[in-house]
């Protein structure tokens, strides 16, 4: 369709999200003002009565989803907005714990594309779009997953009652920096004077504690105001306040879920500990770490069999040395693990395959067809540039690489595929096919 050529309220949710694509000069197009404006004009800046935000270069998903599970299992309506999709774009929005149809998101769009006074970037019309939905539905609390950064991220625009950092490490950083303090700076910039905020890395970088002090938030740091531990396969936490000890082992990372405990502490009401029990129990997420079933598999017949298949969306070093310990843990003696992987052109290749050298044996290198996607041959020559002595192929398609991989595994071997949310989701779809 002509680039210019403005949908309708009719139009498909396909059409939509076509055009967003297309609507502004910059795919990210890093500032507050223009989405603040258009925000402001659709009176969009306060989308429910209590708001959390969540930043962090990995573990924001996994935060937010436990998050969710326990409020709306303490009978809170709850919204969250979360990115990127894995395959479908209704995933970005859940409203008590359900995706919408596309006719609602495509009703928002119209109404916002309508009243808008600034050309926005997909993100930003994404982001209008889920607090145009949240505010439809009339919610208690919702929870906002940062985009990319923090400061100016257009989830920014909202002040949030609770803030979260989950995590820092070194990611793109064309646009946050290239160490941690400028990172932490940018993710810091979700604070609010005098609301609470929670801290999940370990390791945090002065530049947050810095802005914290200054805006007197009331800071809650991991190991010193609170912690946790595994033992006897039960998950422990505590702080000076309250404990919870022998919970079950969480469904997502460890840290996430010690964060996410911390946040709950933070709020203006009690939820009770069974509940909390329950949601540790329940919580879990697409796409990390996530092992598939046989019933995934149903529909493809040439799969032979092979002993584990996991799907991972980590796409950056922190992630990959988590994917690395994991499988560590997993992988016996006599097992082989064969990767299918990808990543986008701008992320640090060296770095997410270098936890992983003396743990996968064969690697199936495939293209992306997507904004900032690199082809397979590309994926393949920066791998054996790394890695020298690894056993590597290239594909044009997530695809071709994973018939050829799992015609050639056997019974006893892994099957990991991982390395973007684009790789996932596209062996996600060619299942579906």
């Amino acid at each position: 369709m002509n680039r210019l050529m403005t949908p309708k309220a009719t139009d498909s949710l396909e059409t939509w999200l076509s055009y967003l694509e297309q609507a502004h000069t910059k795919a990210i197009d890093m500032g507050l003002e223009r989405i603040t404006t258009v925000a402001k004009e659709l009176d969009l800046l306060n989308p429910a009565p209590y708001v959390i935000t969540v930043a962090g270069t990995n573990g924001k998903g996994s935060t937010c989803r436990l998050l969710e599970v326990t409020l709306l299992k303490a009978g809170f309506r709850v919204g969250v907005y979360s990115s990127p999709h894995l395959i479908h774009y209704n995933e970005r929005v859940r409203i008590n714990g359900e995706v919408l149809v596309d006719d609602d998101h495509v009703r928002a769009f119209a109404k916002i594309n309508e009243k808008k006074t600034a050309s926005l970037t997909y993100f930003e019309f994404s982001t209008l779009s889920a607090f145009e939905l949240f505010k439809q539905h009339k919610l208690d609390i919702v929870i906002l997953e940062v985009g990319l950064g923090g400061r100016l991220d257009a989830t920014n625009i909202v002040d949030p009652n609770l803030a979260i950092i989950t995590s820092i490490d070194i990611d793109h950083v064309t646009f946050l920096g290239d160490n941690r303090e400028d990172i932490g700076r940018e993710k810091a910039g979700i604070f609010r004077e005098n609301i609470p905020v929670i801290i999940g890395e370990p390791d945090c970088p002065n530049s947050i504690k810095e802005i914290a002090k200054s805006l007197s938030c009331h800071a809650f740091y991991r190991d010193k105001d609170w912690q946790f531990d595994i033992k006897n396969n039960l998950f422990h936490w505590t702080s000076k306040e309250k404990s919870f000890k022998d919970l079950p082992l969480p469904l997502i990372p460890i840290p996430n879920a010690g964060t996410a405990l911390a946040a709950l502490m933070q709020l203006p009401f009690e939820i009770d500990e069974q509940i909390i029990r329950e949601a540790v129990l329940e919580a879990q997420m697409t796409g990390r770490f996530q092992m598939l079933t046989d019933k995934d598999f149903e529909k493809f017949s040439g799969r032979k069999p092979v002993a584990k298949v996991i799907i991972d969306v980590g796409h950056n070093p922190h992630a990959a040395r988590y994917l690395a310990d994991k499988l560590a843990e997993l992988k016996q003696a006599n097992q082989k693990i064969h990767a299918v992987f990808s990543a986008l052109e701008d992320k640090d290749l060296s770095g997410i395959v270098e936890p992983l050298e003396h743990l996968i044996d064969e690697w199936y290198c495939a293209s992306l067809d997507c904004w900032r996607g690199q082809s397979g041959e590309a994926v393949l020559s920066k791998l054996v540039n790394v890695l020298p002595n690894s056993i590597a192929f290239s594909y044009e398609t997530v695809g071709q690489a994973s018939l050829a991989l799992f015609k050639k595994a056997t019974a006893q071997d892994i099957v990991l595929v991982f390395g973007s949310f684009h790789t996932v989701a596209d062996f996600m779809l060619w299942l579906e096919k």
